[in-house]
């Protein structure tokens, strides 16, 4: 199995950074993420039986945060467009940490992909997305791209 944790927003907010990624298509091309895709990565396992990565997560204790998103950027490495915090909640890099994450967490969402480098990005609109829970996933590849499954859900205090 593929699996990661991750955060995924509420509807209201996902809606609205859909509409957002829509606006920005318009400057960069590239292949939107859908807007029940739309997630915050906190920690990627890759290739792992999910028992391990469940023992973990059980034992998590950690905070509940706020993901505010105040910076849209394009990355020319991997070609992509993502929005983000100017600086991440403490709680949320503790959070992934825990998770199993190895790198410094930079924690952004990924709305474009393939794009092309945008001469301007629209203004983002003030978004608040309260992570109160997180999630094991199962990312199956395939052609249209990634199928999520989410194999649980674990409450954050």
């Amino acid at each position: 199995m593929r699996l990661f944790f991750a955060s995924w927003p509420p509807p209201a907010v996902a809606k609205a950074l859909a509409q957002w990624a829509g606006e920005a298509q318009r400057e960069c091309g590239g292949r939107i993420t859908r807007a029940d895709m739309i997630h915050l990565t906190l920690a990627f396992l890759g290739e792992s039986e999910p028992q391990a990565a469940l023992a973990a997560a059980r034992r998590v204790r950690g905070a509940a945060s706020a993901f505010v998103m105040t910076e849209a950027r394009y990355w020319a490495h991997n070609r992509i467009v993502w929005v983000g915090p100017g600086k991440v909640p403490q709680e949320l890099a503790q959070l992934a940490r825990f998770l199993g994450e190895t790198r410094e967490f930079a924690g952004h969402v990924t709305l474009i992909r393939k794009a092309r480098a945008p001469k301007r990005l629209p203004a983002l609109p003030a978004l608040e997305w309260p992570v109160t829970e997180f999630l094991l996933v199962n990312s199956n590849l395939g052609p249209a791209g990634p199928d999520y499954e989410v194999l649980e859900r674990f409450a954050l205090g």
